[in-house]
């Protein structure tokens, strides 16, 4: 009995030892084409809360801008929607949607921004390649540089 528990504890240290004896390098891979994503952001004019004209430019610019990238995250992240409804003696009470967007945007670019009529609007572009080079730079893949056996 003793011998088949010494010979099941050898094995055991054995097979542990086995696979801390090789380091694995993993490669990041691209993928093999990166999509561009578009969005618009439109903005009123005559509404935003400024003394003089060039004030309501100023904040509509960037309230068209925000709505873009708005409408981005929403393209890369989806929406998350939320919904209620009651209803009393067979006849709809009350009805309500909440919509909401999270995320993080990054690599971005304004194609175009300008006014056109009562609307300040924004053009934003995403390109993933932009997106895939940005991560890339801050998440460094290393190599091998020297292994040591013991």
């Amino acid at each position: 009995m003793s011998r088949v528990l010494m010979l099941g504890l050898t094995l055991l240290l054995l097979a542990g030892c086995a696979s801390s004896d090789r380091y694995v390098l993993w490669e990041t891979v691209p993928p093999e084409s990166f999509p561009k994503l578009t969005a618009v952001g439109y903005a009123p004019l005559a509404i935003q809360p400024a003394k003089t004209q060039s004030e309501r430019v100023l904040m509509a610019m960037q309230a068209s801008k925000l709505a873009a990238y708005r409408e981005l995250a929403e393209q890369v992240y989806g929406q998350k929607i939320s919904a209620t409804a009651s209803v009393n003696d067979w006849a709809m009470g009350s009805d309500n949607i909440k919509a909401s967007v999270s995320g993080i945007i990054r690599g971005a670019r304004v194609v175009r921004s300008y006014p056109e009529g009562e609307h300040y609007i924004t053009e934003l572009e995403l390109d993933f390649s932009r997106v895939w080079a940005i991560y890339q730079q801050q998440n460094r893949p290393q190599r091998v540089k020297e292994v040591t056996y013991f």
